[in-house]
């Protein structure tokens, strides 16, 4: 049975979903490479368990604190992606101003 097709046609990136961890970091390091992407990015194994824990879809950041606790949880993306407001927490909770 063939796999869904994903994509974003004006960004160039086009897929099918990957069935293997293998797969699914070569799809994440073209995304990466072909949206410009410049924060390190994290890829969740097929059965998507971080995702599940931590309801990071479509996109969303997180800022954990030293305590293991969550300091900073972004609205879901697109429009909740905003890195500058995860600086601004990271700022807050190491006093680097």
């Amino acid at each position: 049975m063939p796999g869904r097709w994903r994509s974003n046609v004006r960004q160039n990136v086009l897929f099918t979903d990957p069935r293997t961890f293998v797969e699914r970091s070569s799809v994440a390091e073209s995304c990466v490479r072909k949206l410009g992407i410049h924060i390190p990015a994290l890829v969740d194994d097929v059965s998507d368990a971080v995702e599940a824990a931590y309801t990071g879809w479509p996109d969303r950041l997180y800022l954990i604190d030293r305590e293991g606790r969550v300091a900073f949880k972004s609205p879901p993306g697109p429009f909740g992606f905003k890195p500058e407001r995860l600086e601004d927490s990271l700022r807050a909770i190491t006093s680097v101003h």
